[in-house]
């Protein structure tokens, strides 16, 4: 019985390929009616009949633990299969072919319950991709069409989107309107209305107008090929606590064949019990009893209690816009204890809006046209801003020497001459002293943007709204014990605006990427589990330091993307509740398999050594809690998996 492994590339393309749950659930079916029939014929005294119809369901039950057995000795290792394969022959070299077959049928009926399990699993992901379009169509210069492999496209392609098809790639809308269901990435099934100027995401449906966009990156690159790409990286990168049950269980076998050795030889040498037949007063022989031992003992529950737990959070956290790295990340997320938040995109909308053009000296429109220019070249939501609010009137050149400064701002070489776009600070050390105008009467929330060239200064205002669901979502983890702080780039009376709506408990403003890494390295000092929310390039490092760095929703930075360990496809902050919840109750359930586990084992393995006990009991026990493991997970599929976990 391995462990559930990760969806093929098949299963995540399309539904799973093959499922091979049938194929056991018709396996373990024949194995139980042979051993039905095998029953039948020993109750009427028919035994040779009886023997026959218990060896035909071992053949039958066997063939995948054989297949199993001789993989592993090919890797030089030693498995439950072994073990499970040693029990049933032991059983039938004695004599005991209804206990044989017995412990087959329901390891038979146990592994067609993890792989249906697996494939439950693997139809939740792939659900997610299934009707991924292969081709599009390309708007020519003449304005034809054109239908190409979507894997031609590349960036700045025209690409027309007709109702009711999936938009193949990332794309800026540049004509026609539209509504498109962005459930596939984000888990929300309210239609997203698309215009001019706005984006639509690859693998989501266009619901009712024709629109054309530009493309604006690759396939290869979209935001629905980096959620595929996340998954299958997730389903590889184990959590700790499988990790351990990994090493213990190939080290538990040889310690069960260990035990098992040395009972045998204890109640045949020292308690006197015959090596291999029973007493006339029905006694079981040592070789018997060291058998029953092995079978109780075997960890196969064990070996599944957290892998399967893991694969269905992933599972359900995806269909819910909420994409995990790894089982590790899912336990980490369960233990923290201080969440950190970006303000621009996470506590607030992230919309930005341009309320007033400050031009301080030199000439507008040649401030507006260098601003233009170089906000166009950032991800950061002020520079998207402002290059959406000049985008009708200025006309594009492509900045020389460009340059990023994560947390400051951009430069460029335009018409030959530098210009700097970004915080006042930064504008003020680059150039000296500016001349600065009387802020007292501006907006507390308002953030500003500077920009300096030859003979020219100055500043663009803009407007951003808090979330209207932040202060009731810091609230609620407030009350659960979670404690708030904000870290941003911005002006202190923005953040202390903002703070003061949302609830948010601490709040740290002006800072640079390095100052928000000192922060949460000096929480870790402090011992506290931080979780680090954001979405800019600005946020990487910190993304990076913290014990769980969430980049808030898929349009945000690729250094962000890249840099965290959970993604929320939904731009909203009820998907990191729905993360959190998700993830505590994950490690709950991964608990409680542990438990079921190791307590069954060692209750049985006691019981055993202690006193006598039927070794269809054994087997019952045994096969019972893989089957409770199994359907423990399970549970994490469930629409109400993401809730409220309880204590």
């Amino acid at each position: 019985m391995s462990s559930p492994s990760a969806p093929t590339a098949d299963a995540v393309d399309g539904l799973p390929a093959a499922p091979q749950w049938k194929t056991a659930a018709w396996r373990a079916g024949l194995c139980f009616l042979f051993f039905i029939a095998g029953w039948i014929a020993s109750a009427a005294a028919h035994p040779s009949i009886a023997t026959a119809c218990f060896l035909a369901s071992c053949i039958v039950g066997g063939i995948d633990l054989v297949e199993d057995t001789i993989a592993g000795f090919k890797r030089r290792t030693l498995d439950i299969h072994f073990l499970m394969l040693a029990a049933a022959a032991a059983s039938a070299l004695l004599g005991h072919w209804q206990e044989a077959a017995l412990l087959l049928v329901l390891f038979s009926g146990s592994s067609a319950l993890e792989d249906y399990a697996n494939f439950r699993t693997e139809t939740a992901l792939a659900s997610l991709f299934r009707d991924v379009p292969k081709t599009a169509r390309e708007v020519l210069p003449d304005g034809s069409l054109r239908e190409i492999p979507v894997a031609d496209i590349t960036a700045g392609m025209l690409i027309s989107v007709p109702p009711g098809q999936q938009v193949p790639v990332d794309l800026r809308i540049t004509s026609g309107h539209s509504e498109c269901d962005e459930s596939s990435l984000t888990g929300e099934a309210q239609p997203v209305s698309k215009h001019p100027g706005s984006e639509a995401m690859g693998g989501t449906m266009n619901l009712s107008g024709a629109f054309t966009g530009e493309a604006l990156r690759p396939a290869s690159q979209s935001a629905l090929q980096q959620i595929m790409d996340l998954i299958r990286n997730a389903q590889q990168r184990k959590a700790r606590a499988q990790n351990f049950t990994d090493r213990f269980g190939t080290r538990y076998t040889l310690l069960v064949l260990a035990l098992c050795l040395v009972l045998f030889l204890a109640w045949w040498l020292w308690a006197g019990l015959p090596a291999f037949t029973s007493l006339p007063d029905g006694r079981a022989s040592a070789f018997h009893r060291a058998i029953t031992v092995l079978i109780v003992a075997s960890p196969c529950a064990l070996v599944l209690s957290v892998p399967s737990a893991i694969l269905a959070a992933i599972a359900r956290g995806a269909r819910s816009g909420v994409i995990f790295r790894g089982g590790s990340t899912i336990e980490d997320l369960a233990a923290i204890d201080t969440i950190a938040l970006d303000k621009t995109g996470t506590l607030t909308t992230g919309e930005m809006s341009v309320e007033e053009i400050h031009t301080l000296t030199g000439a507008e429109p040649a401030l507006r046209h260098a601003a233009y220019n170089l906000a166009r070249q950032s991800t950061h939501p002020l520079s998207r801003a402002i290059a959406s609010h000049l985008t009708p009137s200025e006309s594009r050149e492509d900045p020389e020497h460009l340059t990023n400064v994560p947390g400051n701002g951009v430069t460029g070489i335009l018409a030959n001459h530098e210009w700097a776009l970004g915080k006042r600070s930064w504008i003020e050390e680059r150039s000296g002293a500016i001349p600065i105008t009387d802020n007292a009467e501006r907006p507390p929330v308002s953030s500003e943007v500077w920009i300096t060239g030859p003979d020219a200064t100055g500043y663009f205002s803009l407007r951003d709204q808090p979330r209207a669901e932040a202060a009731a979502l810091l609230a609620s983890l407030h009350s659960s014990g979670l404690h708030s702080l904000m870290l941003t780039g911005d002006r202190k009376e923005a953040a202390q605006a903002v703070a003061s709506i949302t609830g948010v408990q601490e709040f740290h403003a002006a800072l640079l990427p390095g100052d928000k890494t000192s922060i949460i390295e000096k929480l870790q000092h402090d011992g506290h589990k931080v979780a680090m929310v954001g979405d800019g390039v600005n946020d990487a490092p910190a993304l990076t330091l913290a014990n769980v760095g969430i980049a808030m929703g898929l349009r945000g930075s690729d250094a962000a993307l890249q840099q965290a360990d959970l993604v929320l496809a939904r731009d909203r902050l009820e998907a990191f509740i729905d993360a959190w919840r998700l993830s505590r109750n994950a490690v709950r359930i991964m608990r409680q398999n542990l438990v079921i586990s190791l307590g069954t084992a060692a209750t049985m393995v006691l019981i055993s050594i202690l006193r006598e006990i039927p070794l269809w009991l054994g087997v019952l026990t045994h096969e019972g809690s893989t089957a409770i493991v199994v359907l423990n997970s399970l549970r994490l599929l469930l629409p109400n998996a993401i809730g409220r976990p309880r204590s």
